[in-house]
């Protein structure tokens, strides 16, 4: 019966272990399957497991005793009914008892001992192990393949700044997002830069392979228990895939994948290439990013022309940029230099003597400030160019632009605004603008928004780009119309006193600006005196909507409603940006091509491949021959004696230059914008809070500008160039013997007086 007993006990022992292996193998499996599983959240449950696993065992034995237990109670239960012997089967049902005790007692502990001594409990140990070596297996493989490559380092995926020149290649302004930063060869860089940053960074660089165990791991364990934090001891490889790879986050996943990343681009790159990327990326404070930047921002130099000193002082910032910055703290920056410079003398990469006479050298950084030319025309440059690329682009690609600008042009008109509006401060004139353009590309070769960029709180705002009222330097607009429809430089006008009575509107009367009549005048007349009522009286002939037609063509973007515009319009009553205005003057010297003004000359990408090159985008909107005889009353000097004098600001001895005034009747805008074929001048001068001048036309407030800047490209920059009479243009002697100039077929056969232009039907005016 015993032995009938143990055999059963046996096979249910050796299924329990069956079940209980298979158990786990396929709950370790399922738990592989997930894949997402970390080893914490696996080590755990197995431990229980396999707890679980002892405590069913115990309680399957454990049923079993109990139930026999119950057994010989109930018999005693029934024996104590039935029979008189109680005492005495109590007494032999008591020792039974024991004898069951002691037996399921030694029963579990011999099947305890067999079953771990069994070849299932092997079963169950190796299947254990093979499902923790699955595990790590398959993490590993998880934890790899999440990695970035290194590859991305070498391909320049980080940010780089791009770059602004001027024509001649002098930089105006480095545009970026987060990171300042300029990539350069290691070959051209000064070894005492990378000899400093191997000194005090990485020593044993060229001999490890991505790791220094003693340099870095041991230094890192030492210091992590002496101050409770996980700390570096990070290799220059590890460094540069940190900063370029992984997030900024100091936890043993990190630091381990750092380490992982690091041997793996030891087996990608050279040393010297990975020392040149290191110093590409690296941070030297601030915005300033890789040892280029560094050095323009410390030293106003570039990486190429830095000292032993300047080196030293760089390599030691990239520890803690902003604890060891010169502009912080000065002295703690210069401790942090002669370190380095030890430590490069205890390496052998420096003598003795080249040691203490660095560090006997002054620190001599430049003093922070912000590095821009022109900048005005940097900010518009930069709008252009975020509508082509976009913003993110523009910031991070590291494009290298030459733009149109000429600095010294730039300088020199920056110069003459400021001298001129400190003369005129006294006439209530705070502020002024220039534009300097070439009429055949449409290049803007200076563009200056405000006397002073960094000043008054409104020098940032962009005044050549703002909406101001024109005043009469508009009407060579309306007067070209106005050839182009048949009138002549000769149709004479009659300038006397009109009322334009206007249904729905109040009369408009204009007046001239010296408050007189002038009597029957020619067109040549009218246009180089800049007399008010003959341009009301042409413009009313013509209409005002086939002008605002005519003027969209011309160059003038800003007139979108042109119901709200009058009669007025022809004295200046629309608003315009003294850019847009300087390219309509660029159709009269430009034989009648209109060419949109445009800041950039080419565009190189940081692999050298062109993206962009000055296109000039001409559109014929004028006969030359209309442009041609525009340009000529504009630069007739006797024309315009009645109004300016001989002795006038807008003339200069030696050169003929076209030019026109303008002139708010409120004097808040002042005018003056000429040109030669070879160079348009656009000045305003007014205030940026819109009130009024002390009594200042364009012709002494702006025109004072406008003629030391244009004598200063004349003579200085050659752009000497006199408008050439096209074939379509004959010239017939008028007014006591001087010739005038007519399109052919338009010359007069019965003298030059054969019209007068009569008031008409007034066009109707929006108040």
């Amino acid at each position: 019966m015993l032995k009938q007993t143990s055999v059963t006990y046996r096979m249910v022992e050796i299924w329990i272990a069956r079940a209980i292996y298979f158990f786990l193998y396929f709950i370790a499996l399922f738990i592989v399957s997930l894949g997402e599983v970390t080893f914490k959240s696996v080590y755990y449950p197995l431990l229980y497991i396999n707890k679980t696993v002892f405590q069913i065992y115990s309680f399957f034995t454990g049923v079993v005793f109990i139930g026999f237990v119950k057994s010989g109670i109930n018999n005693i239960s029934t024996i104590i009914v039935s029979t008189p012997k109680f005492i005495s089967l109590l007494l032999k049902s008591s020792i039974k008892l024991v004898e069951s005790f002691v037996f399921w007692v030694l029963f579990l502990g011999i099947s305890l001992l067999r079953f771990f001594r069994s070849l299932y409990f092997r079963y169950f140990i190796y299947g254990f192990v093979f499902c923790l070596l699955m595990i790590f297996v398959y993490q590993s493989f998880l934890f790899v393949n999440d990695l970035p490559s290194p590859k991305s380092i070498g391909e320049v995926n980080f940010a780089q700044s791009t770059h602004l020149y001027d024509r001649n290649g002098r930089l105006l302004y480095e545009i970026f997002r987060d990171y300042n930063r300029t990539k350069v060869e290691l070959s051209d860089l000064p070894k005492t830069i990378v000899q400093a940053t191997i000194s005090i960074e990485d020593k044993h660089f060229y001999n490890h392979k991505g790791i220094s165990f003693f340099g870095g791991v041991l230094r890192a364990v030492k210091e992590t228990l002496a101050t409770n934090e996980l700390q570096g001891g990070s290799t220059i490889t590890q460094q540069l895939v940190k900063s370029a790879l992984l997030t900024p986050e100091r936890t043993m996943e990190r630091k381990l994948k750092e380490m992982v990343l690091a041997l793996w681009t030891e087996q990608i790159y050279s040393k010297d290439q990975i020392m040149e990327m290191y110093l590409n990326q690296v941070a030297y404070g601030g915005s300033a990013y890789g040892v280029e930047e560094g050095a323009k921002v410390y030293f106003g130099k570039n990486a190429r022309d830095l000292t032993l000193s300047e080196s030293a002082l760089l390599a030691g910032l990239t520890r803690a940029p902003s604890i060891y910055s010169p502009f912080i703290n000065p002295d703690l920056a210069e401790k942090r230099r002669n370190q380095v410079l030890n430590e490069m003398y205890l390496i052998g990469y420096i003598s003795q003597k080249e040691k203490e006479a660095a560090q006997n050298e002054p620190l001599n950084v430049q003093s922070p400030t912000t590095n821009i030319r022109a900048p005005h025309f940097v900010m518009h440059t930069r709008t252009y160019l975020e509508q082509e690329y976009g913003s993110k682009q523009i910031e991070e690609a590291g494009f290298r632009i030459t733009t149109t600008l000429d600095l010294e042009i730039q300088d020199k008109a920056q110069q003459i605004l400021q001298e001129e509006i400190s003369r005129l401060k006294a006439r209530n004139i705070s502020n002024g603008g220039v534009i300097v353009l070439n009429p055949e590309t449409g290049e803007i070769l200076a563009m200056v928004g405000s006397v002073d960029y960094f000043k008054d709180k409104y020098g940032a705002f962009n005044v050549t780009t703002a909406l101001r009222q024109p005043g009469s330097a508009l009407k060579p607009v309306l007067y070209s119309m106005a050839l182009s429809r048949g009138f002549t430089a000769a149709t004479p006008i009659d300038d006397s006193p009109i009322i334009f009575h206007i249904p729905g509107s109040e009369s408009y009367k204009p007046v001239n600006y010296d408050r007189r009549y002038h009597g029957r005048v020619s067109i040549r007349q009218a246009l180089a005196n800049s007399y008010n009522i003959p341009a009301v009286k042409v413009l009313n002939s013509l209409g005002v909507q086939s002008f605002v037609d005519f003027a969209q063509e011309m160059g003038i973007n800003t007139w979108e409603d042109s119901s709200r515009f009058g009669l007025s319009l022809s004295l200046g009553g629309g608003e315009v940006t003294l850019l847009d205005l300087s390219q309509v003057f660029g159709v009269f010297a430009n034989g009648g091509y209109r060419v949109k003004p445009s800041p950039v000359g080419s565009i190189v990408d940081s692999n050298e491949r062109k993206i962009q090159e000055l296109y000039s985008s001409k559109t014929k909107v004028l006969d030359e021959g209309v442009s041609f005889i525009i340009s000529d009353i504009l630069a007739d000097n006797n024309a315009r004696m009645p109004a300016f004098g001989r002795a006038n600001l807008l003339n200069i001895p030696g050169h003929t230059v076209s030019v026109k005034t303008g002139t708010t009747n409120d004097f808040k805008d002042a005018w003056t914008v000429g040109y030669t074929s070879k160079v348009v001048v656009g000045v305003w001068v007014g205030n940026n809070d819109n009130s009024p001048m002390d009594s200042a036309p364009g012709s002494l407030a702006a025109a004072p500008i406008f003629k030391r800047l244009m004598t200063y490209l004349l003579e200085e920059k050659d752009m000497e160039g006199e408008i050439q009479k096209p074939p379509n243009v004959v010239g017939k002697p008028c007014y006591v013997g001087k010739t005038e100039y007519f399109l052919t077929g338009t010359e007069s056969k019965s003298g030059c007086f054969d019209t007068i232009i009569k008031p008409g039907t007034p066009t109707p005016m929006s108040n």
